[in-house]
């Protein structure tokens, strides 16, 4: 099993160890974490009785022993340094992963001045359920399939272009937002009608759950399925004229290209 260090511990990192350990793709034995804060050492120690360290000579050695590097620090952190303790450090054939918004596989490269594998990961939130996409793009160095192995640990792996990485995270990662964002409104609808919430709860995530299931199963196109559940002048046709009165489908995707835009601007602001 690879060894795995973590340069920076926050609420992301922590997820996707979290994810890792209770799927057993890893085993705390196999992780090491560093964090210049001592609490956050004694935290994460505590939690998932994995090595934590917080002074830079440690942090050296681990980086010496591990197989796989992850870049976990905040976009306005040193990377460079980081960068330079892993050229003059790091095993040669030591898969180099960022997980750090808006710094670009070029940049990576620059600041990681050894030919090293590097891979850009996009982690999705859902790490805890091991669903979820998250976006990935690897230099040539890279090999796929040991970047989608560590990845298999908190979710599943999609490979894209670079260029749409941006795009990626605006919708992708974002998404489960706006799937909360409506179950949230769909619930508060029916306790509106004059359900109990409870009752409203359950009903909404029975129906959330299904409706994925059915698209599964059928392989048909959600139009198709809304024709099949639909009669004219029915129940769910006024249902679905009153929604679309209320602009959802253009609201909806405002959204995402607001998220999108956003994320751009993040990227070039660093």
């Amino acid at each position: 099993m690879s060894q795995i260090h973590f340069i920076g511990s926050g609420q992301m990192v922590e997820a996707i160890i979290r994810a890792m350990i209770t799927h057993e793709s890893a085993t705390p034995k196999n992780i090491t974490a560093y964090d210049i804060r001592p609490e956050r050492k004694i935290e994460l120690a505590n939690h998932y009785r994995i090595l934590t360290l917080d002074k830079k000579e440690d942090n050296i050695e681990a980086i010496k022993q591990a197989d796989i590097i992850v870049i976990g620090v905040r976009p306005q952190d040193n990377i460079a340094a980081i960068g330079k303790d892993i050229t003059k450090y790091a095993q040669e054939n030591a898969l180099i992963i960022s997980i750090v918004a808006g710094v670009t596989l070029a940049q990576l490269e620059k600041m990681v001045a050894a030919k090293k594998a590097i891979a850009r990961i996009i982690p999705n939130t859902l790490t805890d359920t091991g669903l979820g996409y998250s976006g990935i793009a690897i230099n040539k160095r890279a090999d796929k399939e040991s970047v989608e192995k560590f990845v298999s640990g908190f979710g599943k792996a999609l490979f894209l272009e670079e260029s749409l990485i941006d795009i990626f995270t605006g919708f992708g990662v974002c998404g489960p937002n706006y799937i909360y964002y409506f179950i949230e409104a769909l619930v508060d609808a029916g306790v509106l009608a004059g359900l109990p919430r409870e009752m409203a709860w359950k009903t909404t995530m029975e129906n959330m759950i299904g409706a994925v299931k059915m698209l599964e199963l059928s392989g048909k196109h959600p139009r198709q399925l809304l024709d099949i559940n639909n009669s004219p002048a029915g129940v769910g046709m006024h249902s679905l004229f009153a929604l679309n009165e209320s602009n959802f489908t253009a609201g909806l995707q405002k959204s995402v290209l607001s998220a999108v835009k956003r994320t751009t601007e993040l990227g070039q602001k660093k």
